[in-house]
C-alpha cells in the first residue's frame, strides 16, 4: 500500500474507462495518491485539486494506529439493521475517536457483507504501510500543469513551512483555506468547497 501502487491504480482505472486525460480530485491520502500520479504521467493529469495535505511526510497524525486498533475491535453482532449497525460501532469508536464527524466519515466505510458487518478499508495493509502512507516519495521533476491545494482553516496539514516543496513540485499551484473547515473539508463545508472546486474548473 504505496503512493507510488495506488498511483498505478488509478492509471488502471484510466485506462478501463477510457479517459486519455483527467481532472484529478484527492483528500488526503487519496491527495497524496493524485499529486504521484500527477507527478509520474502529467500526460494523464490535466489539472489536480488535493484536499487538505501537502507532497511532505505526515507527522501530525500519531493517533491514527490507535483509531485503526478501534476499528478493528469493533464487534457487531449479525442480524441488526445497517442503522442499528452504525449506532453500536458509533458508540464502540467513541472512548478513541472522541470527534464526532470523524467518526461519521470512518463510519461510511462500515459495509454489509452477506449479513456481517466489515470495514471496507484493508486495515491490516494500512497498518503494516502506515509509514508508507505518512511519508511522501521523492520527485526531482515538477508537474507542470495548474494545482490547487484547498486546505481547511482549522486543519494542520497544510501549512507556510509546506509552501516551498509545494512551489517546487507544482510551480502552477495556488493554495487556498477554506474558513471554518477542518481536515474533512468537503464535508465540514460542502458548499464552499464546491465553488472552490468549481472556480478552479476551466471555463466550459
Amino acid at each position: 500500500m504505496t503512493y507510488e501502487a495506488m498511483s498505478l491504480d488509478v492509471q488502471h482505472l484510466l485506462i478501463q474507462l477510457g479517459i486519455r486525460k483527467c481532472i484529478l480530485v484527492g483528500h488526503s491520502m487519496g491527495g497524496k495518491t493524485a499529486m504521484v500520479l500527477a507527478l509520474q504521467r502529467p500526460d494523464l493529469v490535466e489539472r489536480l485539486i488535493s484536499v487538505d495535505i501537502s507532497p511532505t511526510s505526515t507527522t501530525l497524525i500519531s493517533e491514527f494506529p490507535a483509531y485503526i486498533s478501534a476499528m478493528k475491535s469493533v464487534n457487531i453482532p449479525a442480524g441488526l439493521s445497517r442503522s442499528a449497525a452504525r449506532q453500536l460501532a458509533d458508540s464502540q469508536l467513541s472512548s478513541v475517536v472522541q470527534d464526532t464527524q470523524l467518526r461519521q466519515f470512518l463510519l461510511t466505510n462500515l459495509v454489509e457483507v452477506e449479513g456481517r458487518y466489515i470495514w471496507r478499508v484493508n486495515l491490516d495493509a494500512i497498518s503494516h504501510h502506515f509509514a508508507d502512507i505518512m511519508s511522501f516519495p521523492v520527485f526531482h521533476k515538477p508537474y507542470p500543469g495548474p494545482a490547487l491545494f484547498l486546505g481547511g482553516s482549522k486543519s494542520p496539514y497544510i501549512s507556510s513551512k509546506d509552501y516551498p516543496e509545494i512551489q517546487r513540485l507544482f510551480p502552477k499551484a495556488d493554495v487556498q483555506f477554506i474558513e471554518g473547515a477542518g481536515h474533512i473539508v468537503h464535508q465540514d463545508k460542502f458548499e464552499e468547497f464546491i465553488t472552490a472546486v468549481l472556480n478552479f474548473l476551466p471555463s466550459p
